[in-house]
């Protein structure tokens, strides 16, 4: 059995014909999300990217669905899945309107019961404010400099019934049969990088406590690793009717420590970060008998056998008492 007390996934993939990081629209054009980086060179680049958000809330998602497939503990508000979580469970705010007011401890205890306030975390701002830092972290899915590229379509919603363009201009504008819109199609390799602190999972960072049963707690670290899984292999998202994305590649580095240590993670946008990786974990392996380990994967399979291995052997880390 291997524990697991931190993961960190650092993957390189090549996705076509995308539209999952779209910004926004102005008029009829829709924007492409672009942002500015460093790349390894030192230089400027201005890429497209997809948003740290986008990839979690496709995460939660997957969780939110795993949940409830296996029935793994969830709040009133996020069995309907709102965004705001326990925060909108009529039955958590009227304890939170007691006489007798919670403490910051019992909130974050209340929390803890529900699988998705304690991975995905929550702030909770009514009466006072109480944070539940998330378990999962995402960066930005970031374009790699030089092999990325953003095209825009002409897209016309087709009207059978419509014979000829009328000649009033107030009709023209006032007819609804047809739309004429510009979309985005995004094709590129792209940096992803998120981290997972399993031994965190069911414990009140205010208390120093666990207040969930083991079992559960490595019932829920699985269903988050296989909520990674899904995320990769199918990232939902913005125009999936028509862009539906055309994975191509994902390789990369995994790693997780067995013991108090952070699993070494570094960014695809450095053409060497897995060895890297490897090298950050070699070194701290000097000071901690073995505790790291990092494995790389040439191809999404290879990452889902990974992960899948790790759900089906490993556990949650655990202090000695």
């Amino acid at each position: 059995m291997t524990t697991i007390y931190n993961l960190s996934i650092a993957a390189q993939a090549t996705l076509n014909l995308h539209s999952l990081n779209n910004e926004g629209g102005e008029g009829n054009q829709i924007q492409t999300r672009m942002v500015n980086i460093v790349g390894e060179d030192g230089r400027l680049y201005s890429v497209n990217a997809i948003s740290g958000d986008m990839l979690k809330h496709i995460q939660a998602e997957h969780l939110y669905e795993i949940s409830r497939d296996q029935g793994l503990p969830l709040c009133a508000a996020c069995k309907q899945f709102d965004p705001n979580r326990m925060s909108a469970d009529p039955d958590f705010r009227a304890w939170l309107s007691k006489k007798e007011k919670p403490t910051p401890i019992q909130v974050v205890d209340r929390l803890l019961t529900c699988v998705l306030d304690d991975v995905e975390g929550n702030l909770i701002t009514e009466g006072q404010s109480t944070p539940r830092k998330s378990v999962i972290e995402f960066g930005w899915a970031v374009g790699l400099p030089d092999t990325v590229t953003t095209e825009q379509y002409f897209h016309v919603k087709y009207d059978p019934d419509r014979k000829e363009i009328p000649s009033d201009k107030t009709e023209r504008e006032s007819n609804l049969g047809q739309a004429i819109f510009h979309r985005p199609a995004n094709s590129g390799q792209y940096a992803i990088v998120c981290n997972v602190e399993a031994q965190r999972i069911g414990y009140n960072d205010i208390s120093q406590k666990y207040t969930i049963p083991a079992d559960e707690r490595k019932q829920r670290f699985a269903a988050v690793l296989q909520s990674l899984v899904y995320t990769f292999v199918q990232p939902n998202g913005a125009m999936r009717n028509t862009q539906n994305p055309h994975i191509v590649d994902v390789c990369g580095a995994l790693a997780y420590s067995t013991g108090p240590a952070p699993a070494p993670l570094l960014s695809p946008l450095n053409r060497n970060f897995d060895k890297q990786m490897e090298a950050i974990a070699a070194s701290l392996n000097t000071i901690h008998d073995g505790r790291l380990v990092v494995e790389r994967f040439a191809s999404l399979a290879e990452l889902v056998a990974i992960l899948t291995r790790l759900i089906t052997e490993g556990d949650v880390y655990t202090p000695k008492a």
